[in-house]
């Protein structure tokens, strides 16, 4: 396949979505597709997911072949796609740390706290937050962006902070 952007030849990698995230009232869900519910076990035990997901609503090719986003949802300097959390980037994945709240195992349904995708956003992969794997100690970030809180949100990060 040939790189929009590029116009390099590449390898393409077939993605395929495992469920949505579903906004329903003040709940948000995570609906795995029957076939993958299975791979809910045990995730229960845990206090936080990993949600990878599409920015669906961003891939499109002019999306994809911008690099640099002069218009942050909050005050920063002109940045590179790979420098801030843009959904217009090569590549439009999205990677959320969310609260577990509750897991329906016949249902495939996860309830988390809160995430920064729109309903019907589709879900590619979840992970189980491992402190030890993933989080960092001695963390540094730009000036710009020092003042920003410490820590996730207790009830996730939501299209309202994102």
């Amino acid at each position: 396949m040939t790189n929009p952007a590029t116009n390099e030849q590449h390898e393409q990698y077939d993605v395929f979505p495992v469920g949505h995230i579903c906004r329903e009232n003040d709940r948000t869900l995570l609906n795995i597709l029957p076939a993958y519910a299975p791979a809910l076990k045990e995730l229960e035990g845990f206090g936080h997911v990993q949600v990878l997901w599409w920015f669906d609503q961003f891939d499109d090719g002019p999306y994809r072949q911008i690099t640099r986003t002069e218009h942050a949802p909050y005050e920063a300097p002109v940045l590179g796609v790979f420098a801030c959390r843009s959904p217009v980037r090569p590549n439009p994945l999205g990677l959320t740390t969310a609260p577990i709240l509750h897991i329906d195992h016949n249902a495939g349904v996860v309830e988390v706290g809160n995430i920064d995708a729109f309903d019907g956003t589709p879900i590619l992969d979840l992970k189980a937050y491992v402190p030890s794997c993933d989080r960092v100690e001695n963390v540094r970030v730009p000036d710009w962006a020092s003042h920003w809180p410490e820590w996730l949100p207790e009830q996730g990060l939501g299209l309202e902070e994102g």
